[in-house]
């Protein structure tokens, strides 16, 4: 993927906690990264749920096109939107096939009603959560713990549930097991890590990684590239 005419932006939602809202122009192909969470989206006239990925999903646009989105925090989607993440794994879906026809119209009014649709998708996003109710805390923890490089059974223990009973809680959450959402979420640790220059041996041990070639594996495994090709795409190279 080239360089965006305009920046990626996004910003916190007020009111819908760790979710952000986000805007960017797709010049023909992109690759979006698996990152633990799943998105609402906006595409200039319908409303689409980007369910999680497990590896790096390519789309292709007509060059120019703007997406907006709101990106819950990992976990929260599924209770806020109605939807099981493990039938959207690695998919895109329109809301209708997952809303009633009213509801969807209800939605897509509220977004086309505002002048950005970014302040459209926020209105959206607290209204789900007023509708949802009290927010179930364990995937917020799980998310936590294995961000921080604790194993799967660690994260089990600090929370008071055994090892399957943490595998069904993040089926539900995730749409995926604990191993696999401790490899997205160290693939996010370890892209972070490289975007701020330290060198990739170093990375690979910040990040949790057994060496170099550990890390080389598991990001061409999780995204089709290399963590060299993924950096230069950052920087429109």
């Amino acid at each position: 993927m080239g360089p965006e005419p305009f920046p990626y932006r996004e910003h916190p939602v007020r009111g819908v906690p760790g979710a952000l809202v986000w805007r960017r122009r797709v010049a023909g192909e992109a690759l979006v990264l698996p990152d633990g969470c799943m998105d609402l989206l906006w595409l200039g006239e319908r409303l689409v749920v980007a369910g999680p990925d497990t590896r790096g999903y390519r789309v292709s646009s007509p060059a120019g096109a703007v997406v907006w989105g709101i990106r819950f925090a990992p976990g929260s989607a599924p209770a806020l939107l109605g939807v099981a993440p493990g039938e959207l794994l690695d998919d895109r879906v329109a809301l209708t096939e997952l809303w009633s026809a009213d509801r969807v119209r209800r939605a897509t009014g509220v977004v086309v009603a505002q002048d950005d649709p970014l302040r459209g998708l926020a209105v959206v996003g607290r209204s789900l959560v007023a509708a949802a109710g009290p927010v179930d805390p364990a995937p917020a923890g799980i998310v936590r713990a294995l961000r921080a490089g604790a194993s799967v059974a660690a994260t089990a223990d600090a929370a008071g549930l055994g090892v399957r009973r943490l595998h069904r809680i993040s089926l539900a959450a995730f749409g995926y097991g604990p191993k696999t959402l401790a490899r997205v979420l160290r693939l996010q640790r370890v892209l972070a890590l490289a975007r701020s220059g330290i060198p990739f041996a170093e990375c690979a041990i910040r990040a949790g990684y057994a060496d170099q070639p550990h890390l080389a594996r598991e990001v061409r495994e999780l995204t089709g590239r290399t963590l060299r090709e993924l950096t230069a795409q950052d920087s429109g190279a």
